[in-house]
């Protein structure tokens, strides 16, 4: 079975390499990074609208391109790889994969077109602290039209149009579609570790909500949703490994330590290898997660758990060990370093830390055992 991309696919990822390395540079990241008022870059978030990048996966008949999961997987790489300050992954991989799961024919017509114009920005609310979301404990209800209840943090909240939030619905949760534009609902920017990726507390009084799917099938619709999500931020997290390592070979090619580039020393070769391993590692669980999500396949469960495991670790692996390899001016701000360091700990944990995957890769593995 060949799990590569096809010549297109790649022809795509090419295309958008070039775009990203011309009008989102680390510059871009670093001017969100430095503003404290700046949630994303605009101007980055306008060139990436009028790509159509946020249609890849959206039917054409509701506005999109109708190209399919496996060029999003190859778009996420790249935006990834560029550190892209804009809310892509909570639009495209949460909000857009949602609504496509859970919501009517109906809301997928009134919504879905303004997602792939850039006019809706959608974000992902299941969040209610530390820990992993449990639907049999959440705190924010939903009595079939108001909702009420707090979420912290929801990635891109504070600049989000709409929100798909899991709340509790009865003795079960559903997923509420909610324009966070309307009354009742109060926004509050969080802050973390990785600034050019924002986040917030949101909180729902009484906010007028529209269900998406049957009353109660929130629990199953969430974890569908997070497995493809998963995938997705996998291959995000791959084009930032992928991008630590070219700076860590570059820097050791050129920096020169008594009379000699210090790639020619045993201890740094032995990091690039092992990061290289990781890379490749990861690399391959990515491309058997992208088929099963292109696929639909019933291994996309066990698949998203193990490409979440190894792009999570490939990143912080090759995040840290770019720092070290650059020495002393890899610890300074002045160095790119600590932008992919700052978003590798981010992904880490976002839709579920390590802990979590590791747990969802262990039932699928016995459930598919079982079987």
């Amino acid at each position: 079975m060949n799990f590569d991309f096809s010549d297109d696919q790649k022809f795509l990822g090419n295309e958008a390499r070039k775009f990203l390395e011309g009008e989102c540079t680390t510059q871009h990241v670093r001017e969100v990074l430095n503003d404290d008022d700046k949630s994303h870059h605009d101007g980055v978030w306008t060139k990436v609208k009028e790509m159509g990048w946020l249609g890849t996966a959206i039917p054409e008949e509701h506005g999109g391109l109708g190209l399919g999961a496996l060029e999003l997987c190859v778009l996420a790489e790249e935006m990834g790889r560029a550190l892209a300050p804009v809310p892509f992954a909570s639009t495209v991989y949460f909000f857009a994969e949602g609504l496509m799961i859970a919501g009517s024919e109906a809301q997928k017509g009134a919504v879905l077109p303004g997602v792939a114009s850039g006019d809706v920005i959608g974000c992902y609310a299941a969040s209610e602290g530390p820990g992993n979301p449990d639907p049999a404990k959440l705190s924010v209800t939903f009595d079939g039209s108001k909702l009420s209840g707090t979420k912290i943090p929801v990635t891109d909240g504070d600049v989000a149009t709409h929100a798909i939030v899991l709340a509790k619905e009865g003795s079960g949760a559903s997923l509420v579609l909610v324009d966070l534009n309307g009354p009742g609902v109060t926004r509050t920017p969080v802050k973390t570790l990785e600034p050019t990726r924002s986040h917030a507390e949101i909180k729902f009084d009484g906010a007028a909500g529209e269900r998406l799917g049957e009353a109660g099938a929130g629990a199953d619709m969430h974890d569908a949703i997070m497995n493809r999500a998963a995938v997705l931020l996998a291959f995000e997290q791959l084009g930032g490994a992928t991008r630590c390592l070219e700076m860590a070979t570059d820097y050791a090619k050129e920096r020169y330590a008594f009379g000699r580039p210090i790639g020619g020393n045993q201890a740094i070769k032995h990091k690039l290898a092992d990061m290289y391993v990781k890379n490749e590692v990861a690399r391959s669980n990515c491309y058997y997660g992208a088929w099963a999500l292109s696929t639909d396949a019933a291994e996309l469960p066990e698949a998203a758990a193990a490409a979440r495991l190894a792009a999570s670790e490939a990143y912080w692996y090759a995040s840290k060990e770019n720092i070290q390899t650059h020495g002393g001016m890899g610890f300074t701000w002045e160095v790119d370093c600590h932008l992919f360091y700052r978003r590798a700990k981010l992904l880490a944990v976002q839709a579920g830390a390590p802990k979590v995957w590791k747990e969802k890769l262990v039932r699928a593995l016995e459930m598919k055992n079982a079987a």
